[in-house]
């Protein structure tokens, strides 16, 4: 019997170091396919690897890794500084930024995983949308997690690109949570390029038709409304889709389309950059996409929301909000394209909206 017992002991060791060793692989295999380690730790994912918020930041941990590595193909002579960085208040991220390079004038590739108490100016803004938050003490602890990217590639025949996908968790006063997702993909061309439209808008109304083949209609028209710079009467861009607060039908299934929103983004993207990234361009062409670049900047730092969260959250590493900013970028008292002309074709398409798609 004790050798029955000896013999059961040795075979649950050996076991115990199987599982161990395939523990190790499969941390190594997660190590190589990100960018940096993930804020909350590769263990700590595998140990939580059914909850959401994990699902989540590992997949956001795996578009950035995709993002950044098609960039890079198409850009070989630079590369993605990466550097992580540490919260005080709870968390912390992962930046990778190119700047300089032949193809990207710059491109960032940003991962937040944030947690800790709301500030009362987010919360306020966070109510002023709807939402009812009951706060203990004055105190609401929340966790916020998301992938952001800016690309402002050099060719002025090549658009610029944003994507942001994002989870949002906070904790009532009676214990209950509140949850939501957000996110969108948009492009921003400085000339227009019909066959460019029409490919961008197709494969992302594809990643949305997989779920509802009513969500890329409505997050089309919600897309053309929030980047609307409403002191120039025009678009920022020719959108894409964009939601914010989306807690129906279920978690799983909101986080299912999320994912497909993710997975669209390099192959909605790169092909366009590859039809256009050696295309050749004159002084007056690349003035113009430097005025665009101008407007681009209105926006982001007059109206987009993520950028007046992350400014109203204490702690925040300003240098990752504002990596969405142009290197160079021009305004020019009262600029006025001729009539007729390719920069004026792209301002009445940013004054009234079209549907790529029909």
């Amino acid at each position: 019997a004790l050798g029955g017992l000896g013999l059961g002991l040795w075979r649950w060791q050996r076991a115990a170091m199987a599982a161990s060793e395939e523990e190790d692989e499969e941390e190594e295999m997660l190590r190589q396919r990100f960018m940096a380690p993930p804020v909350s730790g590769l263990r700590e994912l595998r140990q939580r690897r059914r909850e959401l918020r994990s699902r989540m930041e590992l997949l956001i941990m795996e578009t950035q890794a995709e993002v950044c590595r098609a960039l890079a193909a198409l850009d070989p002579g630079a590369a993605f500084a990466v550097d992580t960085w540490e919260r005080k208040e709870g968390g912390g991220g992962i930046s990778c930024v190119l700047q300089d390079g032949e193809v990207f004038e710059k491109a960032g590739v940003n991962v937040s995983v944030v947690f800790g108490l709301l500030s009362e100016e987010a919360a306020r803004q966070m109510r002023s949308r709807g939402k009812s938050l009951k706060a203990k003490d004055g105190k609401l602890p929340f966790c916020a997690m998301g992938v952001s990217s800016v690309i402002h590639p050099k060719n002025p025949h090549v658009p610029t690109m944003h994507f942001n996908y994002r989870y949002f968790e906070i904790e009532e006063a009676d214990g209950t949570k509140q949850w939501w997702f957000g996110g969108g993909t948009d492009l921003t061309p400085t000339y227009l390029n019909e066959e460019d439209a029409v490919h961008f808008h197709k494969t992302l109304k594809e990643a949305c038709d997989k779920h509802d083949l009513k969500l890329y209609p409505k997050y089309k028209k919600w897309c053309d409304d929030y980047f609307y710079i409403k002191h120039r009467g025009e678009r920022r861009g020719i959108g894409g889709i964009f939601f914010d607060d989306v807690d129906s039908p279920s978690k799983e299934e909101v986080f299912q389309f999320v994912k497909s929103c993710a997975k669209a983004v390099v192959p909605c993207y790169i092909p366009i950059v590859k039809r256009h990234c050696h295309d050749s361009f004159t002084p007056e062409e690349k003035l113009w996409q430097q005025l665009r670049r101008g407007r681009y900047v209105e926006f982001n730092l007059v109206y987009d929301r993520g950028t007046k969260f992350g400014l109203l959250t204490p702690g925040s590493r300003i240098e990752s909000i504002l990596m969405s900013l142009p290197l160079t970028a021009r305004w020019e008292y009262m600029h006025t394209p001729p009539e007729s002309s390719k920069e004026a074709e792209i301002l009445e398409v940013l004054r009234n909206p079209k549907d790529w798609v029909h």
